[in-house]
This record gives C-alpha cells, sequence and structure tokens, in this order.
C-alpha cells in the first residue's frame, strides 16, 4: 500500500492542475467575450458621438431680387453678407451645441432664431430697394431655413437617444440641475419663471398718416402678441436648456422679431411721410424677474 499511494498522489495532483489550467483558460475567454461586449458598447457610442452636426440650409436670396438701384447696391450687398454671416454663425453653433437639449433644441434654439434674424435682413434688403424703386414683395418666403440629412442624425436624434439613455446620476442628473438652478436662476427662482418686459413702441412714433394708421396699429398689435408668446414660452421651457438658454431661444428671437415689425411700421409711415429713424432701439427686451 505504501508504494501504492504515491501513484495516487501523483494522478491526484495531475488531475488538479489540469482542473486549474482549465479554469484558468475559462476565465481567459469569459474576459475577452465581456472586453468584446464593451467594445462592442463603446463603438456605438462613438459611432453617436462622431455623428456629423450637419449644416444649415437656407434659400439664396441674391437670385430672387429685381433689379437694384445704384444708389441701394452697397446696402443691399452689405444686408446680403449678413445673411451668409448668419448662416456661418448657425452651423458654429450646430458644432458647439452637439448633444444638448431636446429633439427639438436644433429647432427651437437655432433656425428659429435665425429665421427671425432673416425676416429682419431681408426686410431692410427690401426697404433699401424701395427707397427709389419698386419694393419687391414675398421675399419673407425665404428666410425659413433647415437642416440637412446628416445633422438630423448627428444633432436631433443623437440628443434625443442621449436624453433617453443616459443615467439620471450622470448627464440627466446635471441637465436636470442646469435647468432648475441656472435658467430658473434667470428667471426669478421662487418667484416664479418671470416675465418680458419691452420698450414701449407707440409712444416714439411721430405723427401717423391716416393712410397708415391701419397698418401701424396692426403692426403694434403683434408686437403685443410677440411679447406674450414670449411669457408664455418662459412658462413651457422651465428647466430646459443652460444658463444662457432664456436669451439665445427667448429674448434673442424676439428682438429680431420686433426689429423686422418695427421696421416695418417705420416703412408704412415713410411711404407718405418722413420715415422714422431709430425706432431699433427699443427692439431689445430684458426678464423681469
Amino acid at each position: 500500500m505504501s508504494r501504492a499511494l504515491p501513484k495516487y498522489n501523483k494522478r491526484r495532483i495531475g488531475f488538479i492542475g489540469g482542473a486549474a489550467a482549465l479554469a484558468l483558460s475559462g476565465a481567459v475567454i469569459a474576459g475577452s467575450a465581456l472586453a468584446g461586449e464593451s467594445s462592442g458598447d463603446g463603438g456605438d457610442a462613438d459611432v453617436r458621438t462622431l455623428a456629423g452636426p450637419g449644416t444649415v440650409s437656407c434659400p439664396d436670396v441674391a437670385p430672387e431680387l429685381p433689379a437694384i438701384p445704384a444708389s441701394a447696391q452697397a446696402e443691399v450687398d452689405r444686408n446680403l453678407g449678413d445673411l451668409d454671416k448668419q448662416i456661418a454663425e448657425a452651423d458654429q453653433r450646430l458644432v458647439d451645441t452637439v448633444g444638448q437639449g431636446g429633439p427639438n433644441f436644433v429647432q427651437n434654439a437655432i433656425l428659429g432664431p435665425l429665421e427671425d434674424k432673416r425676416v429682419a435682413v431681408i426686410n431692410r434688403i427690401a426697404t433699401a430697394i424701395g427707397r427709389t424703386a419698386e419694393r419687391p414683395s414675398g421675399l419673407d418666403a425665404l428666410a425659413p431655413c433647415s437642416l440637412d440629412a446628416e445633422g438630423q442624425a448627428g444633432q436631433d436624434e443623437a440628443g434625443a437617444g442621449e436624453e433617453a439613455t443616459t443615467p439620471p446620476a450622470e448627464n440627466g442628473g446635471q441637465d436636470a440641475g442646469q435647468g432648475a438652478g441656472e435658467d430658473t436662476g434667470q428667471t426669478g427662482n421662487d418667484t416664479g419663471v418671470g416675465t418680458v418686459s419691452c420698450p414701449d413702441v407707440a409712444p416714439e412714433l411721430p405723427a401717423i398718416p391716416a393712410s397708415a394708421q391701419a397698418e401701424v396699429d396692426r403692426n403694434l398689435d403683434d408686437l403685443d402678441k410677440q411679447i406674450a408668446e414670449a411669457d408664455q414660452r418662459l412658462v413651457d421651457t422651465v428647466g430646459q436648456g443652460g444658463p444662457n438658454f432664456v436669451q439665445n431661444a427667448i429674448l434673442g428671437p424676439l428682438e429680431d422679431k420686433r426689429v423686422a415689425v418695427i421696421n416695418r411700421i417705420a416703412t408704412a409711415i415713410g411711404r407718405t411721410a418722413e420715415r422714422p429713424s431709430g425706432l431699433d432701439s427699443l427692439a431689445a427686451c430684458t426678464l423681469t424677474k
């Protein structure tokens, strides 16, 4: 029996060694599989992150203009240059805000404000031409812009996907903190969302010709409606965006809309009387907490 024990021990040691090697191999295989899964997830995230934000596409205004009087050429060219700058700024904003906001962020914070800015500039172009020739009409139809397909996938869908899949403790919690802490800080914290305060245009107008009274009154009503809409937007967007959301998505676009309406008022008066100047200074509004 004493000679049989060493053989048994050798067999037992060999068996244990083989089992250990098998377990180690299994661990390596499992680790590789897990690594592969993690790599796959990371790859999907990279694809989402690297998706281009796209570019803004706007109708070209210049080809739609009538013959431009020589006296208006410089002003028209300057405003056409402003339209190009606005598109470039919007493209840059698409890059700077990738992943921010919800599925409507691009429309509300970039395309919408861009359209308002373009309305104001296009209006100035029409006014410049109209001083010495027939004022072109229908140019406002060229103001809306769109986002190309790449941007739709890279910006809107990525934003919506991140909001849906990111754990609340990370991005969701941070965004909520920004909305509740920073934006509500602008809109009055515990005292409510606040209201928009704009200069009153009517008292600053000169004598209004009878032929322009109805048009001026209609545009003054539009100014009031714009303020009411901005106040409602303050309520509807509480907690959205970052610290500059109210300025970028509400006050800025409101100013552009007011510039366009105030310009129409000045044009209406200027048809049969001296056109008032300096009214654009009444366009900017502030937030009252």
